[in-house]
């Protein structure tokens, strides 16, 4: 029997996870779960890194009364990181990427290197928070700060060198980045350097699944554990997502849902061509060196920040007293474009749903369900737009979505999703994210033989829900309107 902790920090909360592998089959335990809420100081959205870090620790702590582990993973979000002096010290908390300092940094990068140029050197889907606009500001507008810095850290590496003192940048996490050469999986150190950009800032690349190193003596005695393993798991969460959809194709499409759709399938080599970059596909890392070529598409956020604003007027409703209301509303009255930039902002969702409508020449949804069925339909829309172009794109025959994650507690969207996309949809595991993260650390102490049968054992060991299409003439006419909405926003 092997026990391992998976931390997964997500955009809103994260959970420490003690995982047990017995007779091929994985349990979960939840023994810590703790809020994860952006900070604003003087217009700047932070992380509240240490307040995270001690979390982890806290976490740490109640593994060790609940039986001990024999290993660590963390996960969290990609593109965002630390500074760090050369003496280790962090030098200001984490900027958020929802912050708007990047806002219009892609158009000045863009003088420098065109946007085509820039795709055809990363195969990354061009957003403003990525890290490469991140530091190329922080470079033009804050170079003192950047001066002071020893090293730049992803979020979860970062969280790993508390843990450890090691420094370094995992695979995956540093692919979300807009400077790794896809082909070699290292830095493109030229592409960085031409934005001036200190190339002396970054952290070695360490291969998803590898020892990162011990927990530190400090750790060690302030916490009162035994210094074990902390493994590079796929940093990201979504690359720690697709390790455990649950499988047995080597092509197949998946959608790690929650705050995020990330939209995809995977790939042995890079796929960078005019058509991904029209169609925001992005090439980034996968375990064993594969890339996970997707599109990030605004997923279950927009009824998150809905659900936020509701709840500010006492409409205090479940995420499935949502779903209720919205299955009991009159369908495919209007749209949206779940990606249009507003949605991206925090703060009331309604309002900025109905201004589309209106902008766009639709009915204006009016209560929660209204709005909320706006939501969920417009979503499958976008997933079928998606299907459509990534079948087009790497000239695939794809049968059935694999959708994971927490959206798969939402019957009603994945059913739409199945209708939407006219094919089967397999939803689960929830916990798609730990259990990548899981599996990774038991692939590395061997525990598990290769990523199949890690797929092949997180099948046997959680329910997969089965939805297949129905209403499939309306969802059809539903997508030739949702297609001229698309054109208007």
């Amino acid at each position: 029997m092997k026990k391992v902790l998976a931390f997964d920090l997500g955009a809103s909360g994260g959970r420490g996870i003690i995982a047990t592998l017995d007779n091929n089959k994985i349990t979960l335990e939840e023994i810590h779960r703790f809020a994860n809420n952006g900070v604003k100081v003087r217009n700047t959205l932070y992380w509240d890194i240490l307040y995270l870090f001690d979390q982890i620790k806290q976490g740490i702590v109640k593994a060790r009364l609940a039986g001990g582990f024999d290993s660590i993973g963390i996960d969290t979000w990609g593109v965002d990181f630390g500074l760090v002096d050369e003496c280790g010290d962090l030098l200001c908390n984490p900027v958020h990427y929802r912050d708007e300092r990047t806002d219009n940094i892609p158009d000045e990068v863009f003088k420098e290197i065109s946007k085509e140029d820039l795709y055809g050197k990363t195969g990354i889907q061009i957003l403003n928070f990525n890290t490469l606009f991140q530091l190329y500001y922080l470079a033009k507008y804050k170079a003192d700060l950047l001066k002071r810095a020893d090293k730049f850290i992803f979020i979860p590496d970062l969280l790993n060198y508390f843990l450890t003192g090691v420094k370094k940048s995992e695979y995956t996490i540093a692919s979300t980045s807009q400077m790794l050469n896809p082909y070699t999986g290292d830095w493109d150190r030229e592409l960085i350097s031409s934005l001036n950009i200190p190339t002396d800032l970054l952290c070695d690349i360490i291969e998803t699944g590898k020892v990162l190193g011990k927990l530190s003596p400090q750790i060690c005695e302030e916490l009162s554990v035994d210094a074990v393993d902390v493994i590079a798991v796929g940093g990201h969460d979504t690359a720690s997502a697709v390790v455990s959809v649950p499988t047995t194709q080597d092509d197949f499409v998946y959608v790690s849902c929650g705050t995020w759709s990330l939209f995809g399938t995977e790939l042995s080599e890079p796929l960078i061509c005019p058509e991904g970059l029209v169609s925001s596909y992005t090439n980034e890392g996968g375990y064993g060196g594969k890339i996970r070529y997707l599109t990030n598409i605004m997923g279950l956020w927009l009824i998150q920040e809905a659900r936020r604003d509701w709840q500010k007027h006492g409409h205090d409703l479940s995420f499935g007293e949502i779903a209720d209301e919205a299955l009991k509303s009159e369908g495919f009255k209007c749209f949206v474009d779940p990606d249009y930039s507003e949605f991206a902002k925090p703060g009331n969702m309604p309002k900025k749903i109905q201004e589309f409508c209106k902008r766009t020449g639709q009915y204006i949804p009016q209560t929660i369900g209204e709005i909320a069925r706006c939501i969920y339909e417009s979503l499958a829309l976008k997933y079928r737009h998606a299907f459509i172009n990534l079948g087009n794109i790497t000239g695939k025959s794809f049968s059935g979505i694999h959708i994971v994650g927490g959206g798969t507690n939402a019957a009603l969207f994945c059913q739409m999703t199945a209708s939407s996309c006219n094919t089967t949809v397999y939803a689960g595991p929830v916990e798609a994210t730990t259990l990548g993260n899981v599996a990774v650390q038991l692939m590395a102490s061997g525990d598990i033989k290769d990523i199949k049968e890690a797929r092949s054992i997180i099948r046997d060991s959680f329910d997969i829900a089965t939805y297949e299409p129905a209403d499939t003439d309306a969802w059809d006419n539903a997508y030739e309107i949702y297609q001229k909405i698309l054109s208007k926003s």
